[in-house]
Parts: structure tokens; C-alpha cells; sequence
């Protein structure tokens, strides 16, 4: 079966794939590619990147009916996810191969994630906050630093629209596992004001998140527990800018989501959490002479985690007692200088400075450290031809000086295809957990010999949008030294090399109400150390993934189907926790029934596929959902 959904899916992609998003176009019919930002942190189309780049936007959103940022992040090019259980278990997202913490997240241009162990809750950022997402894989660190090894993943809550209007908006979702969400808002603002104000919370029953049979193999939960595992989430999040008459611009953007998931565990470990984000920014920006704008961004993320027990444990009854918190802060601020040297001619310098603090129950060694990076890039264009060049000098307070740097070359043919050629370099820095934590029981968790991870890697790809079809292919290769990877302890050891290999495509077109969209990821993600583990898969990576979007509109109707496979992974080192490949689909409708009033259902893994993403965590069967909407 997976092998026939491949082969489909292969066939669709023969013209190729990866560039822009479906309905990007070369502006030959009057419209224009995706603006995006967070490839070169200015404002260009996507044509302009001469990288692999995603957007998803406000109105796809809303077309997939995504219950969670993991399904929508699913099955693009270059991505991977892990996750532990259903709706609200911990995500992990893996960018071309890379680990999971060298995927820099940002939320309206702050860093988020846990300095502890150095992943981003994807799970807890409310879907319904969300107006547009950029992806930009490949390494971006010679603009923003450590982390961004696999890409950036750029997440730009929604704002009010300028129109006038004070604009509510409400939808309420009820489905399986007695899965309910409801999101209320208003938005607003005119030429100069913008403004957007939400509130909301989701409830499900859950189901067990971690198989039977874990406490007897010692692995994965290490204990069983047939209970389903309930989670329920709280969020708000806010926005509001000011734009003068001569240009200059300020705006402050807050997001918080605040979670309460359950989990198989014991009196040591916990079996309940609170979780909580929270993001707030402020941004000025203004051009003191015509050439020169300036942009000054300050922020502060927040990561909170508290765990506790209640229930029974070995025929024990235990009352409600804490077993551990993790408490993360990172502050950061930035100077960026945009400065037009000529016609097509961009330079931008500027200096970040973020520092991280963690807070615990735990006794670590080291509990804050900072980072500043100066950072220069120029952009060109002479006729056909595109040069984007970068460089960054980043000095953190535990691992001394990195330099980074970055060179691409893109040339626009007659017809409508770019050909691009990239080179970079880029850095990771070990996180609290992997340096610091204390041992457990007398066994070590952590290792202080730890080095940073350095890593290079070279593309090459070819893409093209038309007025109703686009198409693109994309290959890559990088090398990582000083990977860090969980021997069989879980001890974190730096692996000499690893090497990855791959090859993403997008093929996508629009004709008259019929829409399609595909996607595939072609990977070698393997341990390159020449040790007893040579040539095996790196942990809990896909080799090959395949993602089908279908859609049709029938006047006020909308039809739509999502066909996604993955092909096995492997949950560790010597790649003997195997987990077979997989093939979901997807059904999903709405309807138009009065003036800004819509009602959508969806059908999630119609077949009801049973399958895993982390060694011996469930993942949910057959789901379904029905919302009621009103508004933007």
C-alpha cells in the first residue's frame, strides 16, 4: 500500500517540485509571489530567496482545516515530525535531516523554545492564531545564529485589516475523543492603525499515549497505563501597529498559550503538566534618510514547565504532588540597518543580542549564558543574475567565537525558471540538558564534554511559476560535525560526522476551481563516523515522504482531500527500535451558508491506519471534527 501511494505520488511530481506556494505566480497575470521575510530578513518575493521556501497562509489554513500546527507543518518538503501521542503530546520537527533543535522558530520575529532542551512547542501554539507561515530550508545562521542548521520556521500571528471596520470573529469545533475548541476575536484599523485581540481554549479526552508493553520492555513510558491521556489548552494573543505619514512604523505583538496535558508516568517522573508559552515584541522601524531604514526589535519567550502525580502507582494511592519544573526565559533585541547602495543593490548590517535563562528544581551547573552576533548581507541583481552574500561573528559566553557564512547565486531565465546555487555554514550550541543536567540514580544524563555542532552544506535548484502552475526541484547536501545524538543510555555524545542527502520537489497548479498541490522528499539522513553505527538512519527520521492536496470548488461547497505516506524510521542510534512506514488520507468539506458564515467537517485518516512516529507512542485513528465559523 505505502509503495502505491509513492509511486502516485512520484508520478504527479515527474515535472518536479519545491518553490513557492500553489498559488504563487510570476506575476504575468497581474499577481504577485508570496512577500516573504525571513529568508534574508527583508522584505522579497519569493523568486527573489534563491532558497527552498514555503508559505502558508491564512487562506490555506482554513482550506486544510488543521487541528494542530504539527498537521499543518506535515508532509512539506524537507520535514519530518516525531510525536508522542495525540493532540497536545510533545513534537518534535526535524528540517532536512537535521536534529530537531537545529530548527530556528520564531513567532513575529522572536525565538522561541526551551533553553533547557532546546525544542519549540510546536503543539501548544494555537492554530487559530496563526495569519501566515514562512519556511526557508537550509542553514540561515550567517543571519540569525545558533540553531538555524536545518532552516527557519517563521510564525506571524494574525493582525487586524485596514479597512475601517471593527471586525468579530468566533468559531466553535467539536469532534472525537470529546474534542472541544472554541476562538473568539475582533480586529480591526484603518490606513495607519492596526489591531487584533483573541481569546481562546481547546478540550479533548485524549487517548493513551504510550503503548502497552513498555513497562515490561523498559522502554519508550517505561510503564503502562490504559487511561487516555486528556489535554487542554488555554490561549490568548494580541497585536497592535501604527503607521505614520513618513513611514515610520510601531507595533507590539503577545501571544500566550497556557496547557495542561496527562501522560503515562509514575510518582518519579509525574503523569500530569503545565505548560505554558509566552511571547511579547515590539518593533520600530523608520528611515532617517531615503537609503537607510532602521529596524530595532526587542522580545522575551518564556517556557514553563511544571509536572506533578496523582493516581495510583503499584497498588499506592498518591495525592496530587509536584515532581519537577523547568522554567525558561530568553530576552533578546536587535539592530538591523537596511541600506539601498543602488538600484537592486541592498546592504543590511545590524548586531543581536539575546540571552538565555533557566530556572529549576534541578541543580544546574550553569543556568544563564548569552550570545551577540554582528551580521551582514548583501543582495544584487545585474540583469539575469542574483547574488545574495552573508557573514556573521557570533561570541557565546560558553563556547567562545563562531563564524558563519553564506553565498548564493540565482539566474533568471527568459521563460520564466530560476536556477540557484547556494553554500553555507552554520552552528549549534548544546543546550542546558544536554551540558548540565544531573545524573539520575547515579547514572549520567548530561555530558559537560560536549561540543558545538558546525555543519556545511551546498544546493542546487531549479524552480518556475506560471500563471497557473508552478513547479520546482531542489537538491541538497550537508555535512554535520560533532552531531549530537542519545547513545543507548540516553547520554548525549557528539558523532564525529553525520552526512545527509536529499532531493524535494513541488509540483501544484490552479484551473478553474479545481486546486493541487504536491510534495516530496527524497532523504539520506545517515551516521557518517565510520564507528559500529556507519551508514544506519539518523533517529526518527523519514527517508521519503509524499503529501498530496486536492480540492474543488462547487459554488458554495469546497471538497478537499489530504493523501500523505512516509516511508519507516527508526527510534535510535543502531537503528533496531524500527517503525514501519505509513499512509494516512484526509477528507475534508465546507460550506457558505450565509455572508461571512461557514461550517466545515473533516474526516482525519479515513482508513483508520494504525502507526507510530516515536518508538511505542500511539498516534490518534480515525478522527473527525465539525466547526462552525463566522468572520475573517
Amino acid at each position: 500500500m505505502l509503495k502505491k501511494h509513492a509511486l502516485a505520488a512520484a508520478l504527479l511530481l515527474s515535472l518536479a517540485a519545491q518553490a513557492a506556494y500553489a498559488q504563487s505566480n510570476d506575476g504575468q497575470d497581474g499577481s504577485l509571489t508570496p512577500v516573504i521575510v525571513t529568508a534574508t530578513r527583508t522584505a522579497i518575493t519569493a523568486n527573489e530567496a534563491l532558497s527552498s521556501v514555503t508559505v502558508i497562509t491564512r487562506e490555506d489554513i482554513e482550506r486544510l482545516q488543521p487541528v494542530s500546527v504539527v498537521d499543518l507543518l506535515t508532509g512539506l518538503p524537507g520535514v519530518s515530525i516525531a510525536q508522542t501521542g495525540g493532540i497536545g503530546g510533545q513534537s518534535s520537527l526535524y528540517l532536512r535531516g537535521t536534529n530537531a533543535t537545529h530548527v530556528l522558530v520564531l513567532i513575529d520575529g522572536v525565538r522561541i523554545g526551551s533553553v533547557s532542551i532546546g525544542l519549540p512547542a510546536l503543539e501548544q501554539i494555537p492554530v487559530q492564531a496563526i495569519d501566515r507561515i514562512e519556511i526557508v530550508r537550509g542553514p540561515r545562521a550567517s543571519l540569525y545564529g545558533s540553531d538555524a542548521i536545518g532552516g527557519v520556521i517563521q510564525i506571524f500571528t494574525r493582525h487586524g485589516q485596514p479597512n475601517g471596520d471593527i471586525s468579530p470573529s468566533v468559531s466553535v469545533t467539536g469532534g472525537s475523543h470529546g474534542y472541544v475548541n472554541g476562538q473568539a476575536g475582533v480586529s480591526g484599523g484603518d490606513a495607519r492603525l492596526w489591531y487584533n485581540a483573541s481569546l481562546g481554549g481547546t478540550y479533548t479526552g485524549g487517548i493513551p499515549n504510550c503503548r502497552m508493553g513498555a513497562a515490561e520492555r523498559g522502554i519508550a513510558c517505561y510503564v503502562d497505563d490504559p487511561r487516555n491521556d486528556a489535554y487542554r489548552n488555554w490561549n490568548g494573543f494580541a497585536n497592535i501597529g501604527y503607521r505614520w505619514d513618513n513611514g515610520t512604523e510601531l507595533a507590539f505583538d503577545w501571544l500566550r498559550s497556557k496547557s495542561n496535558a496527562e501522560f503515562a508516568g509514575s510518582p518519579y517522573s509525574g503523569n500530569d503538566s503545565l505548560e505554558e508559552q509566552y511571547v511579547a515584541g515590539a518593533r520600530l522601524s523608520f528611515t532617517p534618510l531615503p537609503m537607510w531604514k532602521v529596524t530595532l526589535d526587542a522580545g522575551q519567550s518564556r517556557d514553563d514547565l511544571a509536572s506533578y502525580y496523582q493516581g495510583t502507582y503499584f497498588s499506592q494511592y498518591y495525592p496530587r504532588m509536584a515532581t519537577g519544573y523547568f522554567n525558561s526565559r530568553r530576552n533578546q533585541a536587535s539592530w538591523q540597518n537596511d541600506i539601498t547602495l543602488a538600484t537592486d543593490q541592498l546592504l543590511t548590517v545590524g548586531v543581536d543580542y539575546q540571552q538565555e535563562h533557566v530556572a529549576s528544581d534541578t541543580a544546574f551547573q550553569q543556568t544563564t549564558r548569552g550570545d551577540t552576533g554582528t551580521f551582514a548581507q548583501y543582495q544584487g541583481s545585474f540583469g539575469h543574475n542574483e547574488v545574495q552574500l552573508a557573514a556573521r561573528h557570533d561570541h557565546n559566553d560558553q563556547f567562545g567565537n563562531h563564524n558563519t557564512g553564506s553565498a548564493a547565486w540565482g539566474y533568471h531565465f527568459e521563460n520564466g525558471p530560476v536556477l540557484s546555487v547556494s553554500y553555507g555554514s552554520a552552528f549549534h550550541a548544546p543546550t542546558f540538558d544536554d551540558l548540565y543536567f544531573p545524573p539520575l540514580g547515579g547514572f549520567p544524563t548530561a555530558n559537560p564534554d560536549l561540543r558545538p555542532e558546525t555543519s556545511r552544506s551546498a544546493e542546487i535548484g531549479l524552480t518556475q511559476q506560471l500563471q497557473h502552475w508552478n513547479w520546482g526541484v531542489n537538491a541538497y547536501q550537508t555535512t554535520i560535525d560533532n552531531l549530537i545524538v542519545l547513545d543507548q543510555n540516553y547520554v548525549p555524545q557528539n558523532l564525529s560526522r553525520a552526512r545527509i542527502r536529499g532531493v524535494e520537489g513541488q509540483f501544484g497548479f490552479n484551473l478553474d476551481d479545481w486546486r493541487v498541490q504536491s510534495y516530496l522528499t527524497l532523504m539520506q539522513p545517515k551516521n557518517n563516523d565510520g564507528g559500529a553505527n556507519n551508514g544506519n538512519l539518523l533517529q526518527r527520521r523519514a527517508q521519503r515522504t509524499a503529501r498530496v492536496d486536492v480540492d474543488r470548488r462547487l459554488g458554495r461547497f469546497n471538497l478537499g482531500a489530504t493523501f500523505f505516506a512516509s516511508s519507516k524510521r527508526y527510534d535510535d542510534i543502531a537503528n533496531t527500535e524500527r517503525m514501519g512506514g505509513y499512509a494516512t488520507t484526509d477528507l475534508r468539506a465546507s460550506y457558505s451558508f450565509a455572508p461571512d458564515w461557514q461550517v466545515e467537517a473533516k474526516l482525519a485518516n479515513v482508513f483508520d491506519h494504525s502507526y507510530e512516529t516515536v518508538y511505542y507512542y500511539n498516534e490518534l485513528g480515525r478522527t473527525w471534527y465539525l466547526t462552525v465559523r463566522y468572520g475573517l
